[in-house]
């Protein structure tokens, strides 16, 4: 992979807890994403994969009951108090795991983004349309059927598309939780594709149960259980050989 050990540090956390009411759901993590590379967070369900990546854009923020203590950088600023949610959102995008496309056409879905950020200029908005289209790899399945509905579309289509949706804003980040789990193989692999293209352009953050697919596409990977970060590595070492024994008991299905 095209690990960059010397990058840029953009996204960090120091000491960030996070509770849900009760449930202490974020222990003590403290975590590094470089610039341009891709990071993967593994681990079991419930373990707070989820959690630790929608802190990175304060999707927590809407939870009630939710609290955070610790901090969260980007590029060197406190996420929580040195920007605004807006700011946040169009430099840090996000990605789900089931396609959650507009119920609109699929050129208004791509320019709505754009538009709400003032670009009202037809020519501006078909030239993000194309650009965004063609960087999620969609444009050339898409370019005639721009104003057909977008849940016309495949599974695998949709998720693209909310893909250049997010681009079309231009963040510098994008966040992805389980972007393949609700898509067939083909399609799976498409994303993964797009996910390697897109690293040269965008530093990726990607929540995946598919300890395979970690092993495909990031740089660095992350395995979390119950509320701790028990390793952090560059992938290749972290897969070849893991430092913890509870990381390699996961890796090879030794678990629980």
């Amino acid at each position: 992979m095209g690990a960059n050990p010397n990058g840029e540090i953009v996204l960090e956390t120091k000491d960030l807890n996070v509770f849900y009411a009760k449930s202490h759901a974020l222990i003590d993590i403290n975590v590094e994403t470089k610039k341009n590379n891709v990071t993967a967070l593994i681990g079991p369900s419930g373990c707070g994969k989820s959690t630790l990546i929608r802190s990175f854009n304060r999707m927590n923020d809407v939870i009630d009951g939710c609290k955070i203590t610790g901090t969260v950088l980007y590029k060197g600023r406190d996420l929580y108090h040195e920007y605004n949610i807006e700011e946040i959102r169009t430099k840090i995008g996000m990605i789900f795991q089931k396609p959650n496309p507009f119920p609109m056409t699929i050129y208004d879905n791509i320019s709505y983004g754009p538009s709400v950020h003032g670009i009202n200029d037809t020519k501006k908005l078909d030239e993000i349309v194309e650009r965004s289209l063609k960087l999620a790899v969609l444009w050339d399945e898409v370019k005639d059927r721009l104003k057909d509905n977008s849940l016309e579309l495949s599974g695998g289509q949709q998720q693209r598309l909310c893909i250049a949706r997010a681009l079309a804003i231009e963040p510098e980040i994008l966040l992805m939780d389980e972007p393949t789990a609700s898509l067939d193989p083909i399609a799976s692999a498409k994303v993964e594709a797009l996910i390697l293209q897109l690293r040269k352009r965008y530093t990726v953050v990607i929540v995946t149960h598919n300890m395979q697919q970690a092993a495909r596409i990031s740089d660095y990977t992350g395995f979390l259980y119950m509320g701790r970060l028990i390793e952090f590595a560059e992938t290749t070492e972290l897969f070849e050989s893991p430092k913890e024994d509870l990381t390699e008991k996961y890796l090879t299905g030794r678990f629980g």
